[in-house]
Parts: C-alpha cells; sequence; structure tokens
C-alpha cells in the first residue's frame, strides 16, 4: 500500500474492523447517521466503504463514488449492491459468510428441534399452568432425510451440525461438485423424492426470489418440515401457508420473513396480510426476527473476516 487508502464506515460493526484498518495503515472516516442523499455528496473522497444494509448501494450512488475501489459488506450476502454496475466500474466487493456461518448453523438446528417438539407451545402452556403431555408428543429428527437448498458456507455448517443426529442429509445446489463428508449432492429430481426436512441456505438473487412456491413444493413425495435462516424474499408466503393448511408442509421454523425491509431492520408494512397473522397464530410455526447471524461471537467474526480481506487486497495492490 503506497499511500494510505481512505475508507468510509456506514454501519456501525464490531470495533475490531475499524481500529484493525487503521493499525494496518487505512484512513477510517465513520458516518453512521447522514442520509443516502449526503453520502453521496462525499462518497467521491474515499477509496473504500464498509456497508451492512443501512441503505442500498445503487448504480446512483455508485456513479458518484468516482475513486471507488472496494467495498466491504459486513455479512454474507450482496443483494443491497448492485454487483454488475460495481463489477463494470472495477470495484472489488468483500462479504464474510464465514463469520456468521457458525451462527446460522447453530440457529437452524434450534429452531428445527423446537418445531419438531412442540417446545414453542408446549413452553407457553406450562407458563400459563397448562400440563399436556400426549398433545406435545414430538417427531424425532434421527432416521429423517434432512435436504439442504443451497451448499455454501451456511449450509455447509447446518450439514456440520446435523452429524451425530443419525439422518442422511443430501443438498441441492446449482454448481456442481458440493458433496462433502457431511452431505451428498443430488438432482432436484431426486431432492423432491427424498426430502423430509428443507432447510433453504441460498443468497438473495433474480434466480432464488420466490422460489419456495405452489409449484415448487408441490414437487415433493414426502410432507417436510421446512426452515429458513436464508432471504425472506425466496418464499411466497401465501403459498408456504396453503401448504402448512393443506399438511404439505409440516411446519415451519422461519428467521426471515418475506415482508422483512432491505435493511433487515424491520417489518415492512404496517398492516400485516392475512398470511403473516396465520403465522402468528399457528402452533406449528417458529418465528424469529433474522438473527440466525446475529450472535456476540458472530459480529467479531464478521468484522475480522471483512478487515482481513481488505488488508490482503491492499498488499497485492
Amino acid at each position: 500500500m503506497n499511500m494510505p487508502y481512505k475508507i468510509l464506515a456506514i454501519d456501525s460493526n464490531h470495533e475490531c474492523l475499524n481500529t484493525g484498518l487503521r493499525d494496518a495503515g487505512f484512513i477510517v472516516d465513520e458516518d453512521y447517521t447522514s442520509s443516502k442523499e449526503i453520502i453521496e455528496q462525499k462518497i467521491a473522497d474515499y477509496d473504500g466503504m464498509i456497508v451492512r444494509s443501512r441503505f442500498p448501494i445503487d448504480k446512483d450512488f455508485l456513479t458518484k463514488a468516482t475513486n471507488l475501489k472496494f467495498i466491504g459488506r459486513v455479512g454474507a450476502g450482496l443483494e443491497n449492491i448492485d454487483e454488475d454496475f460495481a463489477a463494470n466500474r472495477g470495484i472489488i466487493l468483500f462479504n464474510s459468510p464465514e463469520g456468521n456461518r457458525d451462527s446460522v448453523g447453530e440457529h437452524a438446528i434450534g429452531m428445527l428441534l423446537i418445531l419438531m417438539h412442540h417446545l414453542r407451545r408446549a413452553d407457553n402452556e406450562v407458563r400459563n399452568g397448562i400440563w399436556k403431555r400426549e398433545e406435545n408428543r414430538g417427531d424425532e429428527l434421527k432416521g429423517k432425510t434432512v435436504g439442504i437448498i443451497g451448499y455454501g458456507n451456511m449450509g455447509n455448517a447446518f450439514a456440520k451440525r446435523l452429524q451425530g443426529f443419525d439422518v442422511d442429509v443430501i443438498c441441492y445446489d446449482i454448481l456442481p461438485n458440493k458433496s462433502n463428508q457431511y452431505a451428498t449432492q443430488v438432482s432436484l429430481t431426486e431432492f423432491f423424492q427424498r426430502a423430509e426436512v428443507v432447510s433453504l441456505h441460498t443468497p438473495q438473487t433474480p434466480e432464488t426470489s420466490k422460489m419456495i412456491n405452489a409449484e415448487f413444493i408441490a414437487n415433493f413425495q414426502h410432507s417436510f418440515y421446512f426452515v429458513n435462516t436464508a432471504r425472506g424474499k425466496s418464499v411466497v408466503t401465501k403459498d408456504l401457508v396453503e401448504a402448512m393448511k393443506s399438511g404439505k408442509i409440516l411446519g415451519a421454523a422461519l428467521d426471515v420473513l418475506e415482508f422483512e425491509k432491505s435493511s433487515f431492520e424491520k417489518l415492512i408494512v404496517s398492516e400485516l396480510p392475512d398470511e403473516f397473522q396465520y403465522l402468528i397464530q399457528a402452533d406449528n410455526v417458529v418465528l424469529a426476527p433474522h438473527i440466525a447471524g446475529w450472535t456476540h461471537q458472530s459480529k467479531i467474526k464478521l468484522a475480522e473476516f471483512i478487515k482481513d480481506k481488505i488488508i490482503v487486497w491492499s498488499k497485492a495492490n
């Protein structure tokens, strides 16, 4: 690095990120409150950006970032950045799925077990003086075939944590040669034939948007439990609810929702639709506010991976 790169951090992260970059010789400015319009007015002064999801980094924004060389996104997905336009501008994108994969893997296991053993309902009943044993008889994971859609960092972390449950683990991915010691890659046709638990671990792309819809669900030979710790917009909630009503989907564990804002900070609608009302009232649903990758440990690891990637890149440039 011949001269210090100047970086603007627009989202707060663990302090090890900015501190580590400064220690490595970078100049890091912080602006966590200004509007997108204000940030646009000064972004041309910077070589790099650190972001999470505060606002979209779109074509108009990138056009004003005339000196931008890289963007570090502290998280797994890059859907909030216009990747194609960034590539055309020669802007390198760094993300850190390695940082929260352990958290996501554990969270998906936890939600699945809560769902299959009726722990949310049972806990609520006992707290209200209700003692029902037969009605809360659970379903064992052992012996089932668990299907993972999307076998990258998150899918691998989930599969790894399934070891010891005595399950068959299969995966489907658009990329070839994904089988490893934790899961066997199969065709989509075989996936539909075998899966009894389905866990979604795909990024948000045009191909995955509304992927889990009525047509997709109808292809499954078995009724199945569904877990989504990926992106809410990959699921058509109305079709999910209809499949639950028919018994095709035995239960759903949803850390993410179709109705989230792109920043993931709140629900996008003030008056929630009927299908969401169904989810919050159903006994066979477990919900969480997009926190699968949100642990004290992942906050540090996400920041450290981005810091290290930027430093390695700078040494080569």
